[in-house]
């Protein structure tokens, strides 16, 4: 069975939107990281409008971004909407019940199933007890306003501190599970 693993780069502050801001505290050992973590992966789980950011940008990053883009580019790609009509990018629509159908995503899959961004998506799985790993790349800068990744109102949940990865760039990740309930 599959295992969601949420990947979500954060400010300070909580902030996850436009992460222009991650731009400086990027360097190869970040890079090191995402690659091992897109290659360990067997399928991405996105929101439309991450899936429409990464689906127009991905495409064109084969020549620059090397084996990384074409790892991007050829994974399956499955899109929660409730809008989108048709899907390309190697990309399916995911419709209906949410605990239903990333379930059967789940048992189709042997290897990671990644989120990136989609906030949105990140918490309803959260809430549903579906998201195995949480990845929060947390960057020593504070952006002072924007989405954040559990706005005000997100039901409460519990988790334990697997592991931490620390870049030299000052950026770290908080590797986290679901805490057991007792």
């Amino acid at each position: 069975m599959g295992k969601i693993v949420a990947l979500t780069y954060l400010s300070l502050d909580g902030v996850m939107e436009n992460p222009a801001w991650t731009g400086p505290y990027f360097n190869s050992d970040h890079a090191k990281y995402a690659h091992g973590q897109l290659f360990a992966a067997e399928a991405l789980l996105l929101g439309r409008v991450t899936y429409e950011g990464m689906a127009a940008a991905w495409p064109q990053m084969e020549d620059s971004e090397g084996e990384f883009a074409v790892r991007m580019n050829t994974l399956p790609k499955y899109v929660v909407s409730t809008t989108l009509q048709q899907a390309e990018w190697n990309a399916t629509v995911v419709r209906g019940d949410l605990a239903t159908e990333i379930a059967k995503i789940k048992d189709q899959c042997t290897g990671d199933i990644l989120i990136y961004a989609s906030g949105d998506l990140t918490n309803a799985l959260i809430e549903l007890g579906l998201v195995d790993e949480l990845k929060l790349w947390i960057h020593p800068v504070i952006v002072g306003k924007g989405k954040r990744l559990f706005p005000d109102g997100t039901p409460g949940t519990s988790w334990t501190l697997a592991s931490t990865t620390n870049f030299s760039s000052g950026t770290v990740v908080l590797d986290l599970r679901p805490a057991e309930q007792k």
